[in-house]
């Protein structure tokens, strides 16, 4: 399996590289790859908004980036970073299906339309039934067709089969007579949609709040060193503040970082439910709903073979939430969600 054989590589290169442990420590590296909503990432860094709130907090903040973003994961849990951007579900089963207790430090946003179902020609999700679909097998993309399919009571199995095809080649496979439909992200939705019969039959806005964004920090750095969790927030919230507020320069930043201009930047946006504010983060974090996301994303790893090594059921990993409850193996909690340092800054408290 694709991602099972990456999981089974991040751990063993967790035995040659020294893990993220818990001691207090100055100085910290995290990891991030391109993604409309993890822009802002890379402009904390050369901005010098990262430095200007480490120094706050008397340590220093690494912002790296990775262009591989599987493999940034990889390498977070393999020690080699204190926190990464991924998703809900590609940290569920990576890090926190790996043995690795991670953090959702900033719940940064979900995907509302950045994530799409395409078929070429007139149709709809029926008529997917007998069709191969082009998607990279146990991405986000594989998780959103199982939802587009389970909505008009289909299964993967009615499908003409599902082709493993990497993101750098989703748009020249796209333009080839044999592919019919594909599951892809922005920005390679916009550039399909663009072609001449391009149909959107399915996209993450008819799942909201489901493809989760975020920056995981490993859970023992973070509770022996809140220096860096409150430099992490604060400097997110300055940069969110600017976007929120239409800064050009900021976004046009963004925008060149991301191979695209202000107009194509703003588009993603569009499809991006971004929480500008810590008290949106704050009060998505601590609603009922994401329990219900969460087991569901945990059921899929699982039917996919994909949730940890040898996870005996879908309940394998346990995951704990604001109000102290837990899904999962409440005896085996490998994913938190904790609103305490949005918390700080939505009440001015960094």
């Amino acid at each position: 399996m694709f991602k099972k054989s990456l999981l089974a590589a991040a751990l063993i290169a967790a035995a040659l590289v020294s893990p993220a442990t818990a001691e207090k420590k100055t100085d910290f590296k995290v990891a991030w790859s391109i993604y409309v909503g993890w822009m802002p990432w890379g402009y904390l860094a050369d901005s010098g908004i990262m430095d200007k709130w480490a120094a706050k907090y008397g340590i220093n903040v690494e912002i790296v980036q990775i262009n591989d973003y599987i493999e940034s994961i990889n390498q977070y849990t393999a020690g080699a970073f204190d926190g990464v951007t991924a998703t809900n579900m590609d940290t569920l089963s990576i890090p926190s299906g790996g043995g690795v207790d991670t953090t959702a430090l900033i719940v940064g946003d979900y995907s509302n339309g950045n994530d799409a179902v395409i078929l070429k020609g007139e149709g709809d999700l029926t008529s997917l039934r007998g069709k191969p679909v082009n998607l990279v097998e146990l991405s986000v993309s594989h998780y959103l067709l199982a939802r587009a399919l389970d909505s008009v009571g289909m299964k993967e199995s009615d499908l003409g089969g599902v082709i493993n095809t990497s993101d750098a080649d989703m748009i020249a496979a796209y333009a080839t007579p044999d592919v019919q439909a594909v599951v892809t992200w922005n920005p390679l939705v916009s550039a399909i949609m663009a072609e001449p019969g391009a149909n959107k039959i399915y996209d993450s806005a008819d799942i909201p709040g489901e493809i989760l964004d975020i920056m995981w920090v490993n859970t023992a750095t973070l509770a022996d060193n809140p220096a860096f969790g409150k430099a992490l927030v604060g400097a997110w919230y300055e940069v969110m503040g600017l976007m929120a507020a239409g800064d050009e320069a900021a976004l046009s930043a963004m925008a060149e970082a991301s191979g695209t201009d202000l107009t194509g930047y703003k588009a993603q946006l569009a499809s991006t439910k971004m929480f500008w504010t810590p008290a949106e983060a704050v009060a998505f974090t601590a609603s009922p709903a994401l329990k219900t996301t969460m087991v569901s994303v945990a059921e899929f790893l699982f039917d996919k073979g994909i949730l940890g090594e040898g996870a005996p059921s879908a309940d394998f990993v346990g995951v704990a939430y604001p109000d102290g409850t837990t899904t999962g193996d409440a005896g085996n909690v490998k994913m938190r969600f904790d609103t305490s340092y949005m918390q700080m800054a939505a009440d001015g408290g960094l």
